[in-house]
């Protein structure tokens, strides 16, 4: 469970990690953060390549941030995305790639925060928006 001052925190990180967006193709900006186990936030901007396969999404740049820092689990998770230049007015729901690598990193019940606004947000369990996933226990049940 995460604090609604967290949450806040989370939510203003995210909107202020749009500014960095690298984004010449889609001019959509996609701010994200996300807080570790250990309380620590890490922003992260959506970064487009002319090699459409090469892009790296928000969330997931936040994420590879904290991993990188050596912080493997994650407590919560916040996203926000507009055409440059705008105010959110729609939510960003997470790609499933996205989605895969928060599974990777944190519980079917960690928080994802989907934002127009600190007071205008949607939130879920993972679990919900990705249901039956693929996981590092899926592979142990294999070996059974």
């Amino acid at each position: 469970m995460i604090t609604d001052a967290q949450r806040a925190e989370l939510i203003r990180k995210a909107l202020s990690m749009r500014e960095y967006s690298y984004v010449p193709y889609s001019n959509y900006a996609v701010g994200a953060a996300v807080l570790t186990e250990e309380g620590t936030v890490y922003g992260g901007c959506n970064i487009e390549n002319s090699s459409f396969g090469a892009t790296n999404c928000a969330e997931r740049t936040a994420i590879f941030k904290a991993v990188s820092d050596g912080h493997r689990r994650l407590s919560a998770v916040a996203v926000c995305g507009a055409p440059v230049g705008e105010e959110p007015s729609d939510y960003a729901w997470p790609c499933g790639i996205c989605r895969q690598v928060m599974s990777e990193f944190g519980s079917a019940d960690l928080p994802v925060i989907v934002a127009l606004s600190e007071t205008a947000y949607q939130e879920f369990p993972l679990s919900e928006l990705l249901s039956h996933s693929f996981s590092a226990d899926s592979m142990k049940s294999a070996e059974s």
